[in-house]
């Protein structure tokens, strides 16, 4: 039977975790940022299934996390899972592509931290005009990035979305996103997403929407070797691709880049734009504004600078 307990059961600090502060060894602070990205989900932490694992490990490794880290935020996952008699994630039968992922992480980061840079305004510019044309791939390689950065969309979110998730409107889109089988009234989250005269995602989804000619099912699909389209929809690793090859197309180094990267642009360009903290968490929709800070003091970091009139 599931765990039924509140998120909060799971909040650090936790009394009698057991969990080493050490560097290299699992930390109840380890598992809080599992518990916290599982509720921006509405996922539920304990029992954790390898694939849910598995998702949030691409996730913590495209926000540019070590192999070291990630490798004991998974096993604080696992330490949790055996107090309460469940067996951990990387034990489960069907945790091969947990494994897999962990084992591509090691190998593709060499150890090293690496933060993934962000896709600001200048950056998506550039990366629309790299996929020309009016073919098929082109129109929805564009709206992917397009929406991707304009929803602040986890590529999670963005290969999930449904035609019936989106709904055009004078000022541009609502997107709805989240609606997940921990969603018990079905009804996620509202994003409003601006047309805009710049980036302009709505004209960039019409034109996808109506050259692929579909009206119901998965919005962004895959596309065979000969850019015909089929009903499976567009894997997330897809999007991760996607913005990697959009960045080597103009010119900028793409292991700097990652499926995350569009979601932080949005984060990344307004806040340099001087948006408050909470219209930034009405698109990004965070459960708190710990991470949102943070582009916002990298934005102002030069505002009222306590040099300013001696250097």
């Amino acid at each position: 039977m599931p765990f039924k307990a509140s998120i909060h059961h799971f909040e650090v600090p936790l009394e009698g975790a057991a969990l080493s502060t050490v560097s290299g060894k699992p930390t109840a602070a380890d598992w809080a940022i599992f518990t916290t990205w599982c509720a921006e989900r509405s996922e539920c932490p304990l029992p954790a299934s390898a694939e849910l694992v598995r998702r949030f490990v691409a996730w913590e490794a495209d926000r540019g996390r070590s192999p070291a880290t990630i490798e004991r935020r998974v096993a604080a996952i696992g330490h949790y899972h055996r107090a309460e008699n469940l067996v951990a994630p990387t034990a489960q039968p069907d945790a091969g592509r947990l494994r897999e992922t962990m084992a591509g992480v090691r190998n593709s980061h060499g150890g090293k931290k690496t933060r993934k840079r962000a896709a600001d305004a200048n950056i998506l510019e550039a990366m629309l005009g790299a996929f020309p044309g009016d073919g098929l791939r082109a129109l929805r390689d564009r709206a992917v990035l397009a929406i991707g950065m304009a929803a602040a969309l986890r590529r999670s979110e963005l290969v999930a979305l449904t035609v019936s998730d989106v709904e055009l409107v004078a000022e541009g889109l609502r997107v709805i996103i989240g609606r997940s089988k921990t969603d018990q009234e079905q009804e996620g989250a509202e994003v409003a997403v601006l047309e805009g005269s710049r980036l302009r995602p709505k004209a960039h989804l019409l034109a996808w929407m109506a050259a692929a000619g579909h009206n119901n099912g998965l919005l962004f699909r895959r596309l065979t070797r000969g850019d015909e389209l089929t009903p499976e929809g567009m894997s997330d690793r897809a999007v991760a691709r996607l913005v990697q090859a959009a960045a080597r197309k103009v010119g900028l180094d793409e292991r700097q880049f990652a499926g995350h990267s569009l979601r932080a642009g949005f984060l990344t360009e307004s806040a340099a734009r001087g948006a408050t903290i909470f219209k930034m968490q009405e698109v990004s929709r965070h459960k708190t504004v710990q991470i949102l800070s943070e582009y916002v003091r990298s934005a102002e970091r030069f505002k009222d600078h306590a040099g300013r009139g001696f250097l």
